[in-house]
């Protein structure tokens, strides 16, 4: 079985254009310097995350020890209100998304030299019903998904530079994370890495 043959899944490769990637490459680096990429820590043991994390829009994921898994409105470092969402981004989830709001949030994660992401579900939004959409710019990426238990066997996709990965349906509850980055397959970021993006409402409209 395929990562395909979940229900609600859906790959689209070369989604966005060389062109596209380079405009939205600059865009996040631009809102990058006014809310800077943070080391995201794990609730209780305070155990550093491998990525670097920040958000665009009226709400931002964040954990740390203290408080844990949440949605505020400004970056925990700063506590500045976090960037717009660039309007390209928005018109990706207006065009694929089949969503009848805007997303409230949009996570940004930087993976460099040996970041990944373990399986996980995305639940600390109430908009259940509404689908997460992934984009990724730079290094390809190794992706896993599984099904809605964690001990469900699980499928690994090739994610590259410009493909948007979409969970919503069955899919939408399913595990899923980054076992790796594939230095080198992409001339995107100066000093390589991977930039991906994931939209999400959080609130129901």
């Amino acid at each position: 079985m395929s990562a395909t043959d979940l229900e609600g899944f859906r790959l689209l490769p070369g989604c966005l254009s060389r062109a596209a990637q380079e405009a939205l490459r600059d865009e996040v680096l631009a809102r990058a310097r006014q809310a800077p990429f943070y080391i995201p820590r794990m609730p209780k043991s305070g155990a550093p995350m491998s990525v670097r994390m920040t958000n665009f829009g009226p709400l931002g994921w964040v954990t740390d020890k203290e408080q844990g898994y949440r949605y505020q409105a400004t970056h925990p470092e700063t506590n500045r209100p976090w960037p717009d969402i660039p309007e390209a981004v928005l018109a990706l989830w207006e065009k694929l998304s089949g969503y009848r709001a805007a997303p409230e949030a949009c996570l940004v994660n930087l993976y460099e030299g040996e970041a990944k992401m373990g399986l996980h579900v995305d639940s600390d939004e109430e908009a259940w019903d509404a689908p997460v959409l992934s984009i990724s710019l730079g290094d390809s990426a190794m992706f896993r998904v599984g099904g809605v238990v964690r001990s469900d066997p699980t499928r690994s996709v090739k994610l590259a530079s410009g493909d948007v990965v979409i969970l919503g349906g069955a899919a939408r509850r399913a595990y899923h994370g980054v076992d790796r980055i594939l230095p080198g397959t992409s001339t995107l970021l100066a000093k390589g890495g991977r930039i991906n993006l994931t939209l999400r409402r959080v609130t129901p409209p």
